[in-house]
């Protein structure tokens, strides 16, 4: 289980058939869980500062890992851990696409297309977009918008999307069994 408080965008990283190689800056073991992207992953190895992840078909055939360019990095929530963000499993619904974003006094403001589980959007609720903790600013019959402050565009990848880019997301825990 994860918070959705990004820890490290990694640029150093590549996939080599059903492997994502990463290089990261504080260590994991083999068998610890990672989200990456907001995809939970499991270290299968590590060589020196490199970590090792397996890829399955429906990691490859349901995210934005392959084509991703910058992947935000979360180590597990430990029991005891303060749960800064929400309930985030790592356990990715699909893919989004991002639309645009306005600039605001207080940060920006960042619209995607709506979700299939459109029932689970809804104004101040809680989505993960890459593995981001974010809260739901407005809803449009087919559009969300989500307010992010200047630290969390600073420090994830959001602040890399280009129009048309695909958003890995999860619908807030609760929410799901609302619905």
């Amino acid at each position: 289980m994860f918070t959705g408080i990004i820890e490290y965008v990694a640029k150093d990283f590549k996939i080599v058939g059903n492997t994502l190689e990463i290089k990261l800056p504080f260590s994991c073991n083999v068998g610890d869980s990672v989200a990456v992207n907001g995809i939970c992953l499991t270290v299968k190895k590590v060589k020196g500062d490199i970590y090792y992840f397996d890829l399955g078909y429906e990691t490859i055939e349901k995210t934005n890992i392959r084509k991703a360019k910058y992947l935000n990095i979360e180590r597990a929530l430990r029991a005891g851990d303060r749960l800064n963000g929400h309930f985030v499993l790592g356990h990715v619904d699909g893919v989004i696409t991002f639309l645009e974003r306005e600039t605001m006094n207080s940060g920006m403001l960042y619209k995607f297309s709506m979700p299939k589980e459109n029932y689970a959007i809804k104004r101040k609720g809680s989505i993960s977009l890459n593995g981001i903790s974010l809260t739901i600013a407005n809803v449009s019959l087919d559009t969300f918008e989500v307010q992010v402050i200047p630290f969390t565009n600073e420090n994830t990848n959001l602040k890399y999307l280009k129009t048309g880019d695909i958003v890995n997301y999860e619908i807030d825990v609760f929410a799901r069994y609302r619905g």
